[in-house]
């Protein structure tokens, strides 16, 4: 009889022990298949506009000459919260003192252009649940922060030519006055690091559109070629030329030649250029939809 009940406890102990460990398997099964549920790959198109903030518009969101710009990119949604966007972005930011109304600005009567080509990553972080073609997920704002390498050759307008300015050197680089104030020249790529937020929506089963705007922190303060003080005019015409000398310092109201401003204040050296996207983006699915329905997970 003792042996019996031995027997039963030892049977018992037994399947308890093998329920718990297939209730674990199986958990962690579900638990992989809500993973991989919840993954999905995208790759997408984005179209919109650009701008810039630095000497020629100073802390002015959405300020300056606005022009298309365009963009793809590869999105990896680990989860319903986090996301991996892997970007190409190309936009034109433009600026003219004319526009200012700032009468010193419009004396200084500076302008460019830029085209900046970026290449950047950045995490997305979700306010809400989103999957990718899910129904009940069909909305969510995210917030972003990256690292990106981007390239720039800044360009101003001569009797309707635009000019690279970074071989000019509009401020002295590469001149004995710009070696004597200590003016470098400066590089045309460089790094950033993006910031902002977005909304995201899903529109059928394989396919989102998205809507973001972010800015550039970078390290540069010549994506207008406007950072310190006026090169010294002869300096200019004799080393560099005319068209330099035009490009440097096409200010109002004075005889060009007669005007000699060098060693004043042309820009604001105490602080870098910003530049930042808006677009609005159309993505689609490229992994394979799960088969398990929406509503069992």
């Amino acid at each position: 009889m003792h042996v019996l009940l031995t027997l039963r406890h030892i049977s018992r102990l037994i399947f308890q022990t093998v329920s718990f460990l297939a209730c674990l398997f199986l958990a962690n099964e579900r638990l992989d298949a809500q993973r991989q549920f919840d993954q999905s790959k995208e790759v997408g198109f984005a179209f919109g506009t650009s701008y810039y903030m630095g000497d020629l518009n100073e802390g002015k969101h959405l300020s300056g000459r606005f022009t298309p710009g365009f963009g793809g990119f590869y999105r990896h949604n680990f989860s319903q919260r986090i996301s991996l966007r892997v970007s190409y972005l190309k936009g034109r930011v433009e600026a003219w003192d004319a526009d200012s109304s700032d009468p010193w600005r419009q004396n200084r009567n500076l302008h460019f252009r830029n085209d900046i080509s970026e290449l950047s990553a950045w995490v997305e972080i979700n306010y809400l649940d989103h999957r990718l073609g899910d129904p009940g997920d069909r909305f969510t704002a995210f917030l972003f922060l990256g690292l990106a390498a981007f390239n720039h050759m800044p360009e101003a307008s001569i009797d309707g030519q635009w000019i690279p300015l970074q071989p000019m050197g509009t401020e002295g680089q590469g001149t004995s006055w710009g070696d004597a104030y200590g003016v470098e020249s400066y590089a045309t790529s460089g790094v950033s690091i993006p910031i902002g937020f977005g909304f995201k929506s899903n529109i059928g089963a394989f396919t989102a559109i998205t809507f973001d705007w972010g800015v550039r922190k970078t390290w540069s303060d010549y994506l207008d070629d406007v950072s310190g003080l006026y090169a010294d005019r002869s300096v200019l015409m004799q080393e560099r030329g005319e068209m330099t000398v035009a490009l440097a310092d096409p200010s109002l109201g004075q005889e060009v030649l007669a005007l000699n401003q060098g060693g004043l204040q042309r820009g604001d050296s105490s602080r870098d250029d910003f530049y930042g996207f808006i677009s609005a983006s159309i993505s689609f699915r490229i992994s394979k939809k799960p088969t398990t329905c929406w509503s069992e997970i």
